[in-house]
């Protein structure tokens, strides 16, 4: 009985698994992406883009003339904020309702398509989509606009999946909600050659702690998925180094670009329990402090993990090994040395490793912070807010 419940743990779990987005990838496959998808996308698209930058690089009017060209009518979505908030939602939504959008292009990183993913679903129903998600009743839409994703900042994943984290500004929460997937994704490298490079390395760091979280849930048994995260972290981690060491490294962008992918398909996920409490933690954090996720998520993670040595020691030493090259100790001391190994990492591509230096200093807001965080079902360890809550104040 004993050796059945032991392989009962170190299996993984059983899964189906169908992938509904078209993927474009590869340096200068816009036009063929835009060329091929236009003609199912209806008449009216609404283009949708955060600020400035878009029109000031030329890729708007680039886009917006190849829909024009092809006989679309384009209205515009912009304003879109990092960490968008459920107003812009709702904004969003009447825009697409008031002028019967037929799809929506989202192009820029993963709050525009975030933000676009519920505004897909939210046009097609009068009814809150928060409070549907929510409420009581817990329900999902069933109705969206049809909507595409050209991705500028690569790092979320958000253009693979049908996930996105929005802001409450009224109730202080930044969380998931559900929406529609992208029918395809663009990702082409030469649209990120415009993007600050501290912004690059924000989003490649994402997709490391994305593929960190995946392999830290369960089972911890590592299995064929797992190895397959190995590689990637390892490739996320090599290709970083080699982006700062020459920005115009066009191979190590279109394999962080593709990594990024790869970490939010579902590949990694499949047959695992995800981890995400780091996630649930930044996401807590960055509702009432507006942060760079990418930054937040570089601050938590090696303390997070030195609070779970001990749980999650099984996991945390594979990584070490197979990740991190370390090789000696005991399994608990392989563990603390592959943290060390991050947090060693975060400090060399410049990413921050306390709150103050991002300008969070209030010891209040971190508690409201970890006492709305959301406890995932998935981590190795089972925090209560007090502990995350300590965390949070070591970090400071």
């Amino acid at each position: 009985m004993k050796k059945k419940m032991t392989q009962f743990l170190h299996e993984m779990n059983s899964f189906i698994f169908k992938y509904p987005v078209k993927q474009y990838f590869g340096k200068g496959c816009l036009e063929t992406a835009l060329n091929t998808e236009m003609p199912k996308m209806g008449n009216k698209v609404m283009l949708a883009y955060g600020g400035g930058s878009l029109k000031r690089s030329g890729l708007y009017d680039r886009i917006r003339k190849m829909l024009e060209a092809a006989g679309k009518t384009v209205v515009d979505f912009s304003g879109i904020m990092p960490n968008p908030t459920y107003a812009k939602v709702q904004e969003g939504a009447k825009i697409a309702r008031e002028n019967n959008v037929d799809f929506i292009l989202a192009v820029g990183g993963g709050s525009v398509i975030d933000c676009c993913k519920i505004v897909s679903i939210q046009a097609k129903t009068d009814d809150d989509i928060w409070s549907m998600q929510y409420g009581k009743e817990r329900r999902m839409a069933t109705d969206c606009i049809p909507m595409g994703a050209i991705v500028t900042a690569s790092g979320t994943g958000a253009e693979q999946n049908n996930g996105a984290v929005i802001t409450n500004e009224e109730l202080k929460l930044k969380q998931p909600l559900f929406g529609a997937f992208n029918s395809f994704a663009v990702l082409d490298s030469d649209l990120t050659m415009t993007l600050p490079m501290k912004q690059v390395i924000s989003g490649a760091f994402d997709t490391l702690s994305h593929c960190m979280e995946t392999y830290m849930g369960r089972p911890a048994h590592t299995n064929l998925t797992d190895e397959i995260n190995e590689a990637i972290m390892r490739n996320v981690i090599k290709n970083i180094r080699a982006l700062i060491a020459d920005p115009d490294n066009d191979f190590a962008r279109g394999e962080l670009m593709w990594a990024s992918a790869m970490a939010e398909n579902s590949i990694l996920k499949l047959g695992k329990i995800t981890d995400f409490q780091c996630h649930m933690l930044e996401h807590a954090v960055g509702a009432y402090t507006d942060c760079n996720h990418g930054a937040g998520l570089a601050i938590i993670h090696p303390t997070l993990y030195r609070h779970m040595l001990d749980e999650g020691a099984e996991k945390l030493a594979a990584m070490a090994e197979n990740v991190w090259g370390i090789t000696e100790g005991s399994e608990k001391e392989k563990a603390a040395k592959g943290v060390d190994a991050l947090e060693s990492f975060i400090m060399e591509i410049g990413m921050p490793s306390r709150w103050c230096e991002i300008g969070v200093t209030d010891g209040n807001l971190l508690r409201k912070a970890a006492d709305s965080t959301v406890l995932t079902p998935g981590c190795a360890k089972r925090f209560t807010h007090d502990e995350l809550f300590e965390i949070l104040t070591e970090t400071m």
